[in-house]
């Protein structure tokens, strides 16, 4: 079973370099969405087994998505450049944060250990 990642980034090559790297692989991946009500639509369509998530997205702040998977039990990658990781970690306790900019080596080992059965 090939695992379905949703990527919601508003940077367009930061965003097609996530996608590209998480296909290149063996992922197969749903985005880049740009905006929230783009990636949202997307998860009600198919429910993501993953999503990785920018903060900040051109129609505002991915929090209520990020909350909206996590009770959903999809587990989240919260990026960003501009949030520290001490207060993403606080307000989503349950979410693993990376701060941009991110090595694609270190994107995809998050990605497996998020993912491993425990």
């Amino acid at each position: 079973m090939v695992l379905r990642i949703l990527v919601a980034e508003d940077e367009f090559i930061t965003g097609f370099d996530l996608c590209d790297t998480f296909e290149e692989a063996g992922y197969e991946v749903e985005g880049p969405h740009a905006g929230i009500s783009s990636a949202m639509l997307a998860c009600q369509k198919e429910k993501p087994d993953l999503a990785i998530l920018d903060i900040e997205l051109t129609d505002g702040l991915s929090y209520e998505l990020a909350q909206k998977l996590l009770d959903d039990n999809v587990p989240v990658i919260l990026h960003s450049e501009r949030h520290s990781a001490t207060e993403v970690a606080a307000r989503f306790p349950g979410a693993t944060t990376l701060a941009k900019p991110c090595p694609p080596a270190m994107l995809l080992e998050t990605v497996s250990r998020v993912i491993a059965p425990a």
